[in-house]
């Protein structure tokens, strides 16, 4: 199960967003007994990149053996 403030990440891009599966985001707000999510990704400097709303199958637990991965964010 998901909560709110945990890191989650992203499993497909929504280009539309600049976002590449992979990102890691922080839930901000869990939508229909957690059907959905609104997940805010930040960049490395703290400034939001985008706040999206997916459903869970967009989305997975961060895994305890995993590290973040840096690349630059651009909006398509």
């Amino acid at each position: 199960m998901i909560h709110e403030h945990e890191r989650v990440v992203l499993k497909r891009d929504i280009p539309e967003e600049g976002l590449r599966a992979g990102d890691v985001g922080v839930v901000v707000h869990i939508h229909r007994n957690g059907m959905a999510f609104e997940v805010e990704f930040l960049t490395l400097s703290g400034d939001t990149a985008a706040v999206v709303t997916v459903k869970k199958q967009l989305v997975r637990a961060v895994r305890e053996k995993e590290i973040t991965h840096a690349r630059e964010y651009a909006v398509a």
